[in-house]
């Protein structure tokens, strides 16, 4: 592990030395709050003891300081002054644990022990949710892809509300995912509803939750979509396809940042924010009279349109090879090839579902075909109604 000692008094900072590299660790010294920080910022550390009487910033204030960072270290607070209060005031503060002075071995060996489990543990845990919540990158090096990558690293950080078009299958829920991770509020939830899959009747319940006994299938409290997300982004997908009903309800939500659940009064308030997605042209669902016009305005500060892949074509070559990597990894088979004719064969097709549509042929190419992935296979299965 690397360790970091911050203690005014150099026969404390050498003592923990020693005992600390004799159990196998590297350790780094400082003698102040300040040094401490500037060293932090160019080094990895997985545990820090720290002094909390010292000149200058002292260590409660650094103990912040970390805290601030966004560090996940466990940081040992070190006092010859030891009282209760301070002891208690340095863990509501973030502490791992609190030492006295005169430092004691086993003491020292043994909250070393404690905060190398909880140390791998943090490691394990980042590992773990890097690897549940990784989201597939965004593939193609055409213009258009280019352009929708450029906004979403200059929309992200902001809280505009974003629509996002496009037909089924282009990637437009991958765009919002991506519009989450990179904002501020990309350790809250994301919370997604398909406007489409949910009946009318039930929408208003999905969205703000019911009370228990509100109508006869409401045996117990339900929380909405919008408090699911509260501090997060709520996603909704095919919104187009919303009730008037449930309209006028969420532009009230983007209007006053509060709900009422079915069957209460009480006003619950939320800071969500809303991405919204349509395979619809809501221009023409407003002259209908399917969808509000106000709600539109308030959906739509940013428009990003995803193209349908017939329109980039060009993006195959990356996607199909993408594709076919991640179904080897997924299938645990060796790694396979896609062969240029191959490749200028796919193109042909009309691909009127999309990158859906791609990567269940580069699916079905995968467990049909040979080593390499050849023109006469994609001849032979690129269709679905192949004989």
């Amino acid at each position: 592990m690397n360790i970091l000692v911050i203690d005014d008094e150099r026969s404390i900072r050498n003592t923990l030395k020693e005992i600390l590299e004799y159990e196998g660790h590297t350790v780094k010294l400082a003698e102040s709050g300040t040094e401490a920080l500037e060293l932090i910022k160019g080094i990895t550390c997985d545990l820090i003891f720290c002094d909390i009487k010292m000149p200058g910033m002292d260590g409660i204030e650094v103990l912040e300081k970390i805290g601030s960072m966004g560090l996940d270290v466990p940081v040992v607070m070190i006092s010859g002054h030891g009282s209760i209060d301070t002891a208690v005031e340095c863990i509501k503060k973030g502490a791992y644990d609190f030492i006295e002075k005169p430092l004691d071995l086993n003491r020292i060996l043994i909250t070393l022990r404690n905060a190398t489990d909880k140390s791998t543990l943090i490691k394990e845990t980042k590992i773990l949710r890097k690897k549940v919540s990784k989201i597939p990158e965004i593939v193609g090096a055409s213009p258009a892809i280019m352009r929708i990558k450029e906004m979403i690293e200059r929309v992200a950080p902001t809280e505009a509300r974003v629509l996002i078009t496009g037909s089924n299958g282009t990637g437009k829920e991958l765009v919002a995912r991506w519009l989450h991770e990179k904002s501020a509020r990309a350790n809250m939830p994301f919370v997604e509803v398909n406007c489409a899959a949910i009946p009318g009747e039930l929408i208003e319940s999905e969205l703000f939750g019911h009370e228990k006994g509100s109508f006869t299938s409401a045996i117990k409290q339900h929380k909405g979509k919008f408090e699911q997300a509260d501090g997060g982004t709520l996603f909704l997908d095919e919104v187009g396809d919303m009730s008037l009903a449930a309209q006028a309800k969420v532009l009230r939500v983007l209007q006053e940042h509060k709900i009422t659940r079915v069957g209460s009064d009480k006003d619950i308030q939320v800071r969500v924010r809303v991405l919204a997605a349509t395979n619809k042209d809501l221009s023409s669902e407003i002259e209908q009279g399917n969808f509000r016009e106000d709600l539109y305005h308030r959906l739509s500060v940013i428009i990003i349109h995803v193209p349908p892949l017939a329109e980039r074509k060009e993006d195959i070559t990356l996607l199909s090879a993408h594709f076919l990597n991640q179904l080897c990894e997924e299938y645990g088979m060796g790694s396979r090839q896609i062969n240029p004719q191959a490749v200028e064969e796919l193109m042909k097709h009309e691909w009127t579902g999309n990158i859906r549509e791609l990567r269940n042929v580069m699916e079905r190419l995968l467990i049909l075909s040979g080593k390499q992935i050849t023109k006469e296979d994609v001849r032979a299965y690129a269709n679905p109604l192949f004989h």
